[in-house]
This record gives C-alpha cells, sequence and structure tokens, in this order.
C-alpha cells in the first residue's frame, strides 16, 4: 500500500444483504472515501444463492463465494475465507447477516478489524431466534446491537445499540422488521465511528 491511506472495507453475508446495501449507501452519502480514505472495496458469501451478492456486484463491487458446505471442517473453510479477504488488504472486516460461527483461530487474525450485528439488546439473547425469545420472555423492549466479534459468541464490546419496543400483539416477524430498521441506521453509524478513530491514528 502506497502512503495514501486506504482504509478498505469488506462485507461477508448469507443472504440477501440488507445491511450491506445500508452500509454501502452510507458509504456514498456520507463521502467516507473523501473523509476516511475509506470504501466497500468486496463482498464475499458462503452461499452462491445469495441475494445480496446480485446487488453487490450491480454496485461494481468485487464479490466472492466461499462454500462452506465444499469444505471439510470450519477451519479449512476459514482458512480459505481469510485468504479470499486478504486480498482486499482490508481494514474493517464486516459481518452483516453472515450466518456462520468464525473459529478462534479467524477471530485472531482479524483482532480489532472484526465487527458484527446482533438483532437483540446484547447480552440478552445470544445466537438465534432473539424476537422470538423476547416475546416469550415478555419483554418490553428489543433491539439491535453492533459488537465486537471475539471468540466467544455475541459476547465482545459493544459499539452501538437501538432499542425498539415490543408491542402487544407482536409476531417475531413484525418485530424483526422494525429492528431491522434500527440495525441499518446504527450499523453505518458504528462503522463511521470505527473510521474516524482508524483515520485518526
Amino acid at each position: 500500500m502506497s502512503g495514501e491511506m486506504h482504509n478498505n472495507i469488506v462485507i461477508l453475508i448469507s443472504g440477501g444483504g440488507s445491511n450491506m446495501a445500508a452500509l454501502v449507501e452510507a458509504s456514498r452519502r456520507q463521502h467516507w472515501a473523501r473523509r476516511f480514505g475509506a470504501r466497500v472495496v468486496a463482498v464475499i458469501s458462503n452461499k452462491a444463492e445469495a441475494g445480496g451478492l446480485a446487488w453487490a456486484r450491480e454496485q461494481g463491487l468485487a464479490t466472492a463465494v466461499v462454500d462452506h458446505k465444499a469444505l471439510a471442517s470450519r477451519e479449512a473453510f476459514d482458512a480459505q475465507l481469510m485468504q479470499e479477504i486478504d486480498r482486499h488488504a482490508p481494514a474493517l472486516v464486516v459481518l452483516a447477516g453472515f450466518m456462520r460461527i468464525l473459529t478462534p483461530g479467524f477471530v485472531a487474525h482479524y483482532e480489532g478489524r472484526l465487527v458484527n450485528i446482533h438483532p437483540s439488546l446484547l447480552p440478552a439473547f445470544p445466537g438465534l431466534k432473539t424476537h422470538e425469545r423476547a416475546i416469550e420472555m415478555g419483554c418490553r423492549f428489543a433491539g439491535a446491537t453492533v459488537h465486537r466479534v471475539t471468540a466467544e459468541l455475541d459476547h465482545g464490546a459493544i459499539l452501538e445499540q437501538a432499542v425498539v419496543p415490543v408491542l402487544p400483539g407482536d409476531t417475531p416477524e413484525a418485530l424483526a422488521a422494525r429492528v431491522l430498521t434500527q440495525e441499518h441506521v446504527i450499523y453505518p453509524r458504528a462503522v463511521e465511528t470505527l473510521l474516524a478513530g482508524l483515520s485518526a491514528t
């Protein structure tokens, strides 16, 4: 890399990539390239059929698929995924609906550069079926959390949170849809804060 700063961002997805799209659009709207020398350079998925890949290609972003089913172990998958990510020399690796549990070796490789968004108010409801569990427990509030990724699932330092009320008669699907609108707000904000920190060092 030259003397000019390049804070490349690589986004990992497994599905439709709505948080990925929110990040890409925010990067353009907020002029991250000019302000932080930052841009989203690649979108990588573990599923060839992930809907977000087509959108990313339409935006002119590099895309790649590392199929976890084609590899013998989590370690083999993570090794190949790291190889694909590292081609882009990322300052940040952003998990946006990436539905794979990553090995400690992978997490250590990107220590300080790896962030995730989780659809609950962590530390409540790590893991899956967060909205269903929040409703079953009678929670008055749900939400979303942007956090640093550590080897322990959904336990890294919290960077941003959004609170969403649980309404009477809520279904997991209805609650998820309302939480998702807030995810699209807080994820770009958290990444922007991280980029500001990187460009200040």
